[in-house]
C-alpha cells in the first residue's frame, strides 16, 4: 500500500477471550510482523512494528474477556486486511474511513461484522451509496422487551465507566491533555448509553 492510501478504524468494539488474543499474536508472527506484548490488570497491549512505526493494539479487560478499543490509522495494507478480517470474524462494530492523499473517500459503518451504511465522500459532498434498513418484527420487539440484556449491559457499563474514570484520573494527574479529552469524550458516550438503558 502506498503512503497516500490509509485506512482509519474508529470506535472499534471487538470482543475476545484470552485464547483468541494468543491466536491473534500467533497469526501476526506467522505473517512476519515483529511485535511484543504486555499486560496489566486493565489492558493487554500488543505492539506491532509496521515499517518505522509502532502500532499499539489495546485490549481492555472487561470481566473475563477483552475488548479491542481505540482508533487506529493503518498504512500497512496487509495489517488493514487482517483487522477487517477480525471485525468480520468477531462480529464486531466499527467505523472505517478510507483515505487517499489524506482525503476521506469512503466511510463504512459496520455492525455485527456487516456494513450497514456506506457513504462516499467528495470534498464537502456526502453521498449514501448503501444503507441497510432495520428489519424489526413484532416478535423482535416482544423479545427485546422480555430480554435481560439491558440489565446485564448496565452492570458491565458501570465497570467500564469506573475503569474510564480511573484512566481519566491518571491522565489528569500526569497532565496528558490529549488523553484527558479522549477519556472525557468516552465518558460522555457511556453516560448517554447508561441513560438510554435506564429509561
Amino acid at each position: 500500500m502506498s503512503n497516500s492510501h490509509e485506512v482509519e478504524y474508529c470506535n472499534l468494539e471487538l470482543r475476545f477471550d484470552r485464547r483468541q488474543i494468543q491466536n491473534l499474536i500467533r497469526e501476526l508472527i506467522q505473517e512476519g510482523y515483529s511485535l511484543y506484548w504486555n499486560e496489566n490488570e486493565h489492558l493487554f497491549i500488543v505492539s506491532v512494528r509496521t515499517g518505522r512505526k509502532l502500532l499499539k493494539l489495546k485490549f481492555q479487560r472487561v470481566l473475563n474477556r477483552y475488548k479491542l478499543v481505540g482508533d487506529y490509522l493503518i498504512k500497512d495494507e496487509k495489517l488493514g486486511q487482517w483487522i477487517e478480517k477480525l471485525i468480520n470474524a468477531s462480529r464486531g462494530h466499527a467505523v472505517v474511513k478510507r483515505f487517499r492523499d489524506r482525503q476521506v473517500l469512503v466511510i463504512e459503518n459496520i455492525m455485527f461484522g456487516e456494513i450497514i451504511r456506506l457513504v462516499e465522500v467528495s470534498g464537502m459532498e456526502h453521498r449514501i451509496v448503501f444503507q441497510k434498513r432495520p428489519q424489526i418484527t413484532i416478535e423482535d420487539m416482544v423479545q427485546a422487551y422480555k430480554s435481560k440484556r439491558a440489565e446485564l449491559r448496565v452492570g458491565v457499563l458501570r465497570l467500564e465507566i469506573d475503569y474510564e474514570l480511573a484512566v481519566l484520573f491518571e491522565a489528569l494527574k500526569e497532565g496528558r491533555a490529549e488523553e484527558v479529552e479522549a477519556s472525557k469524550a468516552k465518558l460522555i458516550e457511556m453516560r448517554t448509553e447508561m441513560l438510554q438503558l435506564e429509561l
